[in-house]
C-alpha cells in the first residue's frame, strides 16, 4: 500500500506541490539554461515538442516563456489533435518518427519528455532519435529508467522487470496498478507493448552526441535526460 500511494505522488503532475511536479521542475533547469544562449544569438526561442501536452509547459512561468519569447510546435499523432494555436502554441499533427514535412534546423531545441518509450520498438526509437536530432540542433529528451522500481504508466512497483509472457497473462487476470484487466490476448499485448522503458547504456545508444544527466529519487535512478546544447 505504501509503494502504491507513493506511485501516485511520484507521477501526478496536475498538481504543482506533488513529487512528481517538483521533481519536472527541477528536471528542465538545463533547458531552461538553454533558453538564454538561443534568445541571445536569434532574438527568440522556437522549440518542437514532439509527442508533448500544452499542459506540460505550465511547469515554466509565463513571465519566463515571454522574457524570451518562446514559441513551441506540439507535433502528436494524426487524429489527436483537438487545440487551435494561439501566440504561443502551434499544433500540428505528425508521427514523430518521420518528419519528413519539416525542414532540418527548422527549430531551435527539439524536446521530448517521456514519449520515446511508446514509438514502439528499438527500430522505432532509432527513428524517433534521428528526427530529434535533425528538426533542430540543440535537443532536451526525458524518458523513465528500466531499472527504477516503479513503473511510471502502469503505477505498480516491480511490475515491469518480470517476463513479458508473464505480464501479459497477468493483465489478463488481474487489475494491474492503473491498468485494467484485459478481456483478450490482443489488448493485454497491446497494454504490455504500449511502453518500452530504456536503460542507460540504451539512451546512450540513441542520443550519444548528447550530454547525459541521471534524476534520481532516494539514490534510484528515476529518469534519463539527454541533453544536446
Amino acid at each position: 500500500m505504501f509503494l502504491r500511494k507513493l506511485a501516485k505522488r511520484l507521477v501526478v503532475y496536475e498538481n504543482p506541490d506533488s513529487v512528481g511536479s517538483k521533481f519536472r521542475t527541477k528536471r528542465i533547469a538545463p533547458l531552461l539554461s538553454m533558453f538564454g544562449d538561443v534568445y541571445e544569438k536569434y532574438g527568440c526561442v522556437k522549440i518542437i515538442d514532439m509527442g508533448g501536452t500544452r499542459t506540460y509547459w505550465n511547469i515554466i512561468p509565463d513571465e519566463i516563456l515571454s522574457k524570451f519569447k518562446v514559441h513551441i510546435t506540439l507535433v502528436n499523432l494524426p487524429g489527436s489533435v483537438r487545440e487551435t494555436g494561439d501566440e504561443r502554441f502551434d499544433y500540428l499533427e505528425g508521427d514523430c518518427r518521420d518528419l519528413s514535412f519539416i525542414e532540418g534546423n527548422a527549430f531551435h531545441i527539439a524536446h521530448s519528455n517521456s514519449v520515446i518509450e511508446h514509438v514502439g520498438d528499438w527500430e522505432g526509437m532509432i527513428r524517433f532519435a534521428r528526427e530529434v536530432a535533425r528538426v533542430a540542433p540543440a535537443y532536451f529528451v526525458q524518458t523513465p529508467n528500466f531499472w527504477f522500481p516503479v513503473e511510471p504508466h502502469c503505477m505498480m512497483p516491480f511490475f515491469h522487470w518480470l517476463p513479458r509472457q508473464m505480464r501479459i497473462f497477468l493483465i489478463r487476470k488481474l487489475n494491474v496498478g492503473n491498468w485494467s484487466r484485459q478481456n483478450s490476448v490482443d489488448s493485454a499485448v497491446r497494454a504490455i507493448d504500449s511502453a518500452q522503458l530504456l536503460n542507460k547504456i540504451m539512451f546512450a545508444e540513441l542520443f550519444k552526441d548528447a550530454s547525459h544527466l541521471t534524476e534520481k529519487f532516494l539514490l534510484m535512478p528515476k529518469s534519463l535526460i539527454a541533453v544536446k546544447k
